[in-house]
């Protein structure tokens, strides 16, 4: 039964599930310094040159599956002992290299940095050399190669550099939090916190007698994951944990797109602000497009608002697919109404540290939304929801729609948008590839989750997002 696309989050996955199993009973302090032990409980290296070092580095997740540094404001850290194994040359000249007679990596490369040997091979000065790549893209052997590290291929927004030990290093300022780092490092020591411990004890408070009624808040993209079992065990296993009432974050999405369809055609061009890792991006890189960013809270946050504000004593904990909400849930404008953010990941090591099988329980029902809330989980559903929503409120506005999935489209969209020649009068920016499928947080990630999004969607009861919203009034 697989559940994980690598070995890398099947690690993670088995950390948080030992630091949850401890801390239901009450035994994670006195047993924190076994954890790394239960999971590496052998002598023999399993990825380092010895298990000390890799027990080490367990010790390090473990510290991140407990919150991580409080001194640290961004929710991805780096794990420096478990960085080290990347080079980090940059562009550099492998043996494919034949010692040609053509040359014509050095008559490309301005800055004179290529020189060859006796044998004609060639050698980049890297005291000359600028990494434009000119010289990478004529060799008719592809002998020189970009040695880029995983981390900062991933990273579209440049966040992440390297430190004078060769370690990763994280610019809080320009990094989005999105994950994507997270998700692409070999060795996953690039981690996000958990807040799993947090979770747990907001269920074990509500069930020994809490005043409040805790909420589990699921995304969209949650029908795309748990592939071994059916979404209606998913939702009983919510409730096995202890939560006392599951909703869907598409019901927010529904409300955000009746709203956000409104606000476009009244301001004529808009972004979205679904995406709490594309917002920041507009805001760090683009700072002039800011008041054109949809002045609707994310889904997830208008949901909750709307719970906590129609519910006495209510604790929200969203679950989905996304590093970036973790960021979002700190802003001041979010934190009063989400008191915790957990992955699929994180649910998945959950479920298991009370040895709950999913597969074996009924099927409970989850269904607040309409299709078009739902299909907010992929690249493009929002601008469908509101294009339904100009449709069902009979406002006359004609959509010009541009989706973009990952940073690099959104920044050519946004470029343009920024030197008014963008061909679109509203923009649904997506951080991750694909979409809310595409985020770091996910079991699986894969085009064939765009499919299942789109069933889910069709399965809504409420078929319109006016009789989904009518429900709320």
């Amino acid at each position: 039964m697989r559940k994980f696309d690598t070995k890398v989050q099947h690690l993670k996955y088995k950390v948080l599930r030992e630091v949850a199993r401890l801390a239901w009973d009450d035994k994670l302090i006195e047993n924190i310094t076994r954890i790394p032990y239960t999971i590496v409980p052998g002598t023999t290296p399993t990825m380092r040159c010895c298990v000390y070092k890799e027990r080490a580095i367990l010790a390090e997740r473990v510290r991140m599956a407990m919150g991580g540094s409080s001194e640290n404001p961004n929710v991805i850290e780096v794990i420096d002992i478990a960085c080290d194994e990347c080079p980090v040359g940059g562009y550099e000249v492998t043996n494919a290299c034949r010692g040609c007679l053509a040359h014509r990596c050095e008559d490309v490369c301005r800055r004179g940095a290529i020189s060859f040997d006796h044998m004609h091979v060639a050698h980049i000065d890297k005291t000359k050399c600028v990494e434009c790549g000119a010289c990478a893209k004529v060799c008719p052997y592809t002998a020189i190669v970009n040695r880029i590290r995983p981390c900062q291929n991933a990273c579209k927004v440049k966040a992440i550099a390297v430190n004078e030990n060769k370690a990763a290093v994280i610019d809080n300022d320009k990094c989005t939090s999105c994950g994507a780092c997270v998700y692409q490092c070999p060795f996953g020591a690039i981690v996000d916190k958990s807040f799993i411990l947090d979770v747990i004890r907001l269920i074990k408070e509500s069930n020994c007698g809490a005043n409040y009624k805790l909420y589990a808040l699921v995304a969209p993209s949650i029908s795309s994951q748990f592939t071994y079992a059916k979404l209606g065990q998913v939702i009983t296993g919510l409730k096995e944990l202890g939560f006392h009432t599951v909703v869907e974050a598409a019901l927010g999405a529904d409300m955000v797109a009746q709203k956000e369809s409104r606000e476009l055609a009244e301001k004529g061009r808009l972004t979205s602000s679904c995406c709490p890792a594309f917002v920041r991006y507009i805001q760090q890189a683009f700072p002039k497009l800011v008041p054109y960013i949809s002045s609707n809270l994310s889904p997830m946050a208008t949901l909750a608002k709307y719970i906590k504000e129609t519910t006495d004593n209510a604790k929200i904990v969203f679950i989905g697919p996304c590093t970036a909400k973790k960021m979002e849930a700190q802003l001041d404008t979010v934190r009063p109404y989400i008191d915790a953010v957990m992955t699929f990941e994180e649910l998945q090591a959950l479920f298991d540290s009370r040895d709950l099988d999913i597969t074996t329980l009924e099927e409970g029902v989850l269904d607040n939304a309409s299709y078009y809330g739902r299909i907010f989980a992929r690249c493009g559903g929002l601008a469908d929801a509101v294009a339904e929503g100009l449709k069902e409120q009979n406002i006359d506005f004609e959509l010009k729609a541009c989706s973009c999935d990952g940073i690099e489209a959104c920044r050519m969209a946004l470029l343009k948008m920024s030197k008014n020649v963008l061909d679109a009068n509203f923009v649904e920016g997506m951080a991750c590839v694909g979409g809310c499928i595409g985020g770091a947080g996910c079991l699986t990630h894969g085009e064939k989750n765009k499919a299942e999004v789109d069933k889910y969607g069709r399965e809504a009861l409420e078929k319109t997002i006016a009789d989904a919203v009518s429900v709320l009034h």
